[in-house]
This record gives structure tokens, sequence and C-alpha cells, in this order.
């Protein structure tokens, strides 16, 4: 089967097997990824990883004690042991010198090392009930039937609508919690619901990605969705559809490939979602800032030829006559490559005309220069003048300055000054 086949065969879903498990990873990936945007912004990443890691001692525990493998069975005992490892990283962090990252790795280890000798004990003890009970390690999403799948449904609807309900709440502990128990909030008691159902979506969730990888798909949607969006609502709605997105797809690879297992599919298609936003986010990604910062870098350049073109013309107050490179290489240390393209640049813009001795202002250029010296000399008197700095320490950080104020800016400082004449030197600051 070539790949339109596959892809018509899969999404045609008349496979009861392909549904169970898209629709089962869906929910897991849509729920996870719902409340690890609360443990991102509250800065509990790692949270996730403690849980994950703890649950498989108790999915053993409750099936040495029950015998079974039924998925309530095992999820009860997985959400108490998850629920006593994070007991226990606060116990750890409160009561001892230890801190929180620390604690975790002392928690997540001890929890997971009795995990792993209670699931070789079990292995060996010749029960046959205990066949797939090593899937929880790593997962296996494509042995979903569908009650597990209404199982999920039941999960996931219980954290969307307990998300829904306490949106507010979550919001503010997520980012004031301070200001949350000055105005009467039972942060304590959202604290422990928060991470209840972050326990209830570990726990689902390591049935389809194991718990090697349910942390990461707690938190790299999350993480991706932030490169996108300041709004919460949104970051929440586009987290659940990476994780979704990245379910179907790991589904689809596994089922085009039989070979291919689907938790770490789906795990590596929502890596590559945030490493595409990481690099290539609008206002976020890594690229972005390299052209914000190569964009900033050539403004200020330019505008250094501008202030200096002005103060050329400061000694004759001749401000239009014509420039060679020479006269503004005398003025100011400029790279002469770098000079020879801000030239060309302010040319483009309009602020400058080439001639046929040099390079000349035009009216644009002459103002914007002009405008420059006097954020320079304005900021310059502010840190004399309000800050008391000395009049020889002024000048490098009024070079930065001078391209950052803001008109409103401007206004304010000259208000201050109370519209001055001079900078701290006795040089006009002009009008």
């Amino acid at each position: 089967m070539n790949l339109v086949e596959s892809f018509a065969s899969f999404f045609s879903f008349a496979d009861v097997n392909v549904r169970y498990v898209t629709l089962g990873s869906v929910l897991l990936g849509m729920s996870s990824a719902l409340v690890g945007v609360f443990a991102f912004l509250r800065k509990k990443s790692l949270v996730g990883d403690v849980v994950a890691h703890s649950v498989l001692l108790g999915v053993c525990l409750a099936f040495i004690i029950s015998g079974t493998k039924h998925p309530l069975a095992l999820t009860l005992g997985a959400s108490i042991t998850g629920w006593l490892s994070m007991y226990c990283v606060d116990l750890v962090k409160n009561y001892t010198p230890i801190k929180e990252d620390t604690a975790i790795g002392l928690v997540l280890s001890v929890f997971f090392g009795i995990g792993i000798l209670l699931l070789t004990s079990i292995q060996h003890s010749g029960n046959a009930a205990q066949a797939g009970l090593d899937n929880f390690i790593f997962g296996k999403a494509a042995a979903l039937v569908g009650s597990d799948v209404y199982f999920f449904a039941l999960i996931a609807v219980g954290l969307m609508l307990s998300v829904a309900f306490f949106f507010k709440e979550f919001t503010l502990i997520s980012f004031d919690t301070n200001f949350a128990k000055a105005i009467g909030f039972p942060v304590r008691r959202l604290e422990l619901l928060l991470t209840t159902l972050t326990v209830l979506a570990v726990v689902t969730g390591i049935q389809a990605v194991g718990v090697v990888l349910m942390a990461a798909m707690l938190i790299t949607p999350a993480a991706t969705a932030r490169f996108w969006t300041d709004n919460l609502k949104i970051m929440l709605f586009l987290a659940m559809g990476i994780g979704a997105l990245a379910s179907v797809s790991g589904a689809f690879v596994s089922f085009a490939q039989p070979n291919m297992p689907t938790g770490p599919w789906i795990v590596l298609i929502a890596s590559f979602f945030a490493l595409s936003s990481f690099l290539f986010a609008p206002r976020k990604g890594i690229l972005a800032k390299m052209f914000i910062q190569i964009r900033n870098k050539r403004q200020f350049a330019d505008e250094n030829v501008l202030k200096s073109l002005y103060q050329l013309g400061e000694n004759g107050k001749d401000f239009l006559c014509e420039r060679t490179m020479r006269e503004i290489l005398g003025r100011r240390d400029f790279d002469t490559k770098a000079l020879k393209s801000s030239l060309q640049r302010l040319c483009r813009q309009g602020y400058l005309k080439k001639t046929s001795e040099g390079w000349q202002f035009t009216t644009e250029g002459f103002e914007k220069g002009k405008r420059i010296t006097k954020l320079h000399r304005l900021w310059e008197l502010y840190l004399t003048e309000i800050l008391r700095l000395a009049p020889d320490h002024v000048h490098d950080d009024a070079e930065t300055m001078e391209h950052i104020i803001t008109p409103e800016l401007e206004k304010r400082l000259e208000e201050r000054l109370k519209f001055p004449t001079v900078d701290p030197h006795n040089t006009e600051i002009p009008k």
C-alpha cells in the first residue's frame, strides 16, 4: 500500500482499530496539553516527569493487589502513587535544605526504581495475566480498545470541564500566587486540584506514550503554543490543537508503517512542531529575533550616520552642504564597508541624496538627524542633572538611549528638564 492509499484508508476510519487508536490518542494529547499549559506557566514542568515515573509503582502495586489489568484498578493505583510522589517532593522541599529540582530527581529515582523492581518480580512470578504490563514503560497506543477510549473520554471531559470552571482561579495562581492569597483565594486547595488534574492526565497518558515519554507530551505542546501567542485562552486551544495533531500524525505513521510505534512517533512529531516554533515563530522564534537584532543594528548605524552629518553641519551652520566619506569618517570611526551600506540605505529611504562630491541631507534626513542629536543631548543632561553622574561618564549610555526614546518619553524629558537649551558639555540642544 503506497502513501496515498494509506492516507485514504486511514482517514476513512473504516477500520475499528484505527478509530480507537486515533480517538484515544487525540483525547490523551488534548487533555495532557490542556493541564500542561498551567504546569508550564507555573514553572513546574518537571512535575509531569516525577508523576510519570512514579505511576509505574502504582500500576505494579494495583496489579499485585487486584490480580487484573483492568484500567480502573491500574488508574487508581497509579493515581495514588502519583499523588504520593508529589507529596514527597513537597515534604523534602519544605522540611530539608534540598531544593525543588533536587527533590524531584530524588523522588523520581526512588519511585521509578521500586516500580522497576516490582515489575521485574511480577514478570518472573509466572502469572500469565502480567503479559503486556511492561507496555506502561514505553506505551502501546496501538493496543487501545473501545473500553480504554471510553475511559479516556471520561477523563478528558472531566479535565476540560474542570479547567473551564476554574479558569479564572487557575490563571491567577499561575501568574501571581501572592495576589491570589491576598484577595482570599483558597490557593492551597486550588494547587491541590491542579495537581490532581495533572496526575490524572499523566496516569491516562502513560498507556499511550509510556512513562518515559509522558512528560514530553505534557509540556511540549504548551511550550510550542507559548511561542505563538501571549493570550492564555488562545494558548490553551493552540496547545490542545498541537497535541491532537501530533496524536493523529503519530497514529497515521504507525498505520502506514506497522513496525513504527505510535507513542514515540506522537512525541517525535510534537517535538518537531516545537523545534519549528523555536526557529520560525514570527515574534519569539530564533530567526525572528535574529532579524530584529540585524534590523536594530542597521537602524542604529544609519541614525549614527545622520547624527554625524548633523554634527558636521553645526560647525559652520551649513547643514545641507555635501559631505564626503572622509569627512564622515573624520567625525566618527565607522567601518568603511558598513558606512557605505548605511549611506546607500539612507539614500533609498529618502534621508540622503547622492551628489557628485558625496552625500547631502534631504529635508527629512535633516530633521531626523537633528532629532537624534537632540535626544542624545537630552539624555546626557538627564543623567547629569537628575542622576548626578559625571558629564564624562554619560556619552556611552546616551549613544544607546538616543535610538529608543519615544516621542512620549522625549516630551517628558523636556518637561522634567524645563526645556533646556544646552547639554552638560555646553553644546546647543537643537529644537
